[in-house]
């Protein structure tokens, strides 16, 4: 599965993109968070807020209890606003 990290998450992480292989316990994008908060440091400072990062799957927004069931990729980034 591909993670994209973009804004602050690309720049805690210290990449935009990685190739992860997550094991089979890890089902929900929640599941997914904190499986690569174990990952490294960098990782548990990207996610040490949980509440302020957004996630979509395959493209399409997500919450944390979407299922990751043959997903391709999942992006994190922060909120967005507009205007």
């Amino acid at each position: 599965m591909k993670v994209l990290y973009f804004a602050w998450l690309r720049d805690r992480v210290g990449t935009g993109e990685e190739t992860v292989d997550p094991p089979p316990e890890v089902r929900t994008v929640g599941d997914l968070m904190a499986w690569l908060t174990s990952r490294s440091d960098r990782h548990a400072r990207a996610f040490s807020d949980p509440a302020i990062v957004r996630c979509a799957v395959d493209q399409d927004f997500a919450d944390v209890n979407a299922p990751l069931d043959g997903a391709a990729e999942v992006a994190f980034f922060p909120p967005v606003t507009g205007g």
